[in-house]
């Protein structure tokens, strides 16, 4: 009993002594018991360490395009293609087929017959952006560099940007890099860490990158807020400033064009931006939303200056509205609702046909109003396992994965929830992988296995 009673009396001098915090003792939150990823960049230079391996696969000769995250306008709906089925045979939509792929969550992207990944190799340790033929999986090309990355839940995260002349990916640990789309050929990379004192986010890189204008903009969060890259040469074109040290988060850049000036929209750790796609000029920011411990979803254009936020983590739901007041924009929230009416922890919300659509943080696929009003939730006997699995829409159709790899169909429509088919079309572990649709090719992953489902109406 005296030991004891001394041992209380020296940690209660050292709290008092220490402003209230005992030297070597850290404060532990919920949820926050995950391994920091290490902020310092003493890897060799992407421009000197990468390979480019060619295999014997070939481009397919097949329509249609999914070019970037959330596909070509941005907005997870597909804008054209073939009529989808409206129900599968028992076993689901036919598999045209199936690859391996490394642990992560990476979404695809499609182009010219093409399929893109940003894969990690784990027995070489190596960031590795595949390019697939979309006919059958078999591997076109190669482009890999060493990273050592840790497992935390997954290793790579992000989706690659494609053009006809570019291919543009952010690995786990913000390495940039630019490809030939064609033929897997350097071009130029970016180390964010080291070039720009960005911090790698909690369980790696999430942004996915843009390409708009022949430029690359990313979102750096370290010395600039965001920055262009001409995609030619790899010059940085420009850079906003940062002087709130805002950091970079998981969400993505989107576009948006308010009040005549065109703009690039992004939720970073300290509340949502407004960047000028011209010059990079800060034109508007806001404060009043974070996302604590982990901003994943983007910020959703709903037209008229109106953009839709939503977050897990008891974020729940805003709508903030962006108007033009002489020479400067003005950002204030329209209305704001809690996590049990609607909130999204992993993926970002369908706006098709005047209304929202997502899972939210209770595992329901819910439809809201632009009011902010729930018009139907698919109710507690639909629910989408833990709700981080991916969703888009094509043909009026919504396209729901679980996180078990159960896909469902259903119709995107206000009048309720129509539940069409469902089927097991995964193994199951951790299918959070953004999905990909083009010329009714409905391209899905789990945690180890990307494949490819023919949705259409035969």
């Amino acid at each position: 009993m005296p030991a004891a009673v001394a041992l209380l009396c020296i940690l209660s001098l050292a709290l008092w002594l220490n402003g209230g915090k005992v030297q070597g003792l850290e404060e532990r939150l919920p949820q926050a018991d995950r391994p920091e990823v290490a902020q310092t960049s003493e890897k060799k230079p992407v421009s000197e360490t990468w390979t480019l391996t060619r295999s014997d696969g070939a481009p397919a000769d097949l329509p249609g395009s999914w070019p970037r995250f959330r596909g070509t306008d941005f907005d997870g709906v597909a804008p054209d293609g073939p009529p989808l089925a409206r129900s599968w045979p028992e076993g689901g939509p036919e598999r045209l087929w199936s690859v391996g792929v490394g642990e992560g969550h990476a979404g695809p992207t499609v182009l010219d017959g093409r399929v893109y990944l940003l894969d990690y190799d784990q027995s070489e340790r190596r960031d590795a952006l595949r390019c697939l033929s979309l006919r059958d999986g078999a591997e076109i090309w190669r482009f890999s560099y060493p990273v050592d990355v840790m497992r935390q839940y997954g290793m790579s995260r992000t989706v690659p940007a494609v053009t006809e002349k570019y291919v543009v990916s952010l690995g786990p640990k913000c390495d940039v890099t630019c490809v030939d789309s064609l033929t897997g050929e350097f071009r130029w990379a970016l180390d964010l860490v080291r070039d720009f004192g960005a911090h790698v986010p909690r369980w790696y890189a999430g942004q996915c990158p843009l390409i708009d204008d022949g430029k690359t903009i990313i979102a750096v969060g370290g010395d600039a807020l965001m920055i262009a890259v001409d995609c030619e040469t790899g010059r940085v074109v420009w850079r906003t400033p940062n002087p709130k040290r805002w950091e970079m988060t998981h969400s993505s850049v989107m576009p948006a064009e308010i009040a005549g000036r065109r703009m690039y929209v992004y939720c970073a750790s300290g509340g949502v931006a407004g960047v000028a796609a011209n010059t990079g000029e800060l034109l508007w920011e806001y404060d009043g939303w974070q996302v604590t411990f982990a901003n994943v979803p983007s910020p959703v254009m709903v037209g008229g200056g109106r953009i839709f936020l939503s977050g897990g983590y008891g974020a729940g739901s805003m709508m903030l509205q962006v108007e033009k007041q002489g020479d400067r924009f003005e950002p204030r929230p329209l209305w704001r609702i809690d996590q049990n009416a609607f909130g999204t922890e992993q993926h970002t919300a369908v706006f098709y046909g005047g209304h929202i659509y997502g899972v939210s943080t209770n595992q329901q696929l819910v439809c809201l109003d632009l009011s902010g009003r729930i018009v139907w939730s698919s109710g507690i006997a639909h629910k989408f396992a833990k709700g981080r699995g991916n969703y888009l829409v094509a043909d009026g159709l919504l396209l729901v994965m679980s996180d078990t790899g159960m896909l469902t169909l259903a119709e995107a429509t206000p009048a309720g929830y129509r539940e069409l088919a469902k089927a097991q079309v995964l193994p199951g572990q951790d299918a959070y992988g953004p999905m990909a649709i083009t010329g009714g090719r409905l391209i899905v992953r789990d945690l180890n296995t990307l494949r490819c489902l023919d949705v259409r109406r035969k």
